[in-house]
């Protein structure tokens, strides 16, 4: 009896962690990104959408005209990439979006205000994994 209770809590976790082997890779939007402190946590800047955006995947965040972002990190560009920033909505009207960092295209954006300079490079060891669900989840890579 007891064997087979712990066959059984073995195939639940198996089927468990099964959807995130079967993830998709998505392509790496930059090798670097520009931050105020090694872990980029720090804000850099406030920046004001200008136009709305739309994400595209998982990754990225929505934004709306008007809309105040924090920035935390600025990817460095690539070649055949477009520029993009990584932040967070601000404001009580976008509650139900605050908290979530996603990447946005940063010529969508002005900056209102500076609070640092993003004068440290980082390594980007974060990947995304996309499940064929659409849903996200990160799997960290080690160096």
């Amino acid at each position: 009896m007891t064997q087979s209770v712990y066959l059984v809590v073995l195939l639940l976790c198996f089927g468990l962690i099964h959807p995130f082997v079967t993830g998709i890779f998505m392509d790496k939007l930059a090798s670097q990104k520009l931050c105020a402190d090694d872990d980029c946590v720090y804000t850099i800047s406030l920046a004001r959408a200008e136009e709305d955006y739309n994400a595209p995947d998982c990754r990225f965040i929505n934004i709306k005209k008007g809309q105040l972002i924090y920035v935390y990190s600025k990817l460095v560009k690539e070649k055949d990439s477009g520029e993009f920033w990584a932040g967070s909505v601000y404001g009580e009207q976008y509650e139900d979006h605050m908290g979530t960092v996603g990447y946005f295209p940063s010529g969508l954006v002005s900056e209102q205000h500076v609070y640092q300079e993003a004068n440290k490079t980082v390594p980007t060891t974060v990947r995304n994994l996309q499940k064929p669900n659409g849903h996200c989840y990160i799997e960290l890579l080690v160096s």
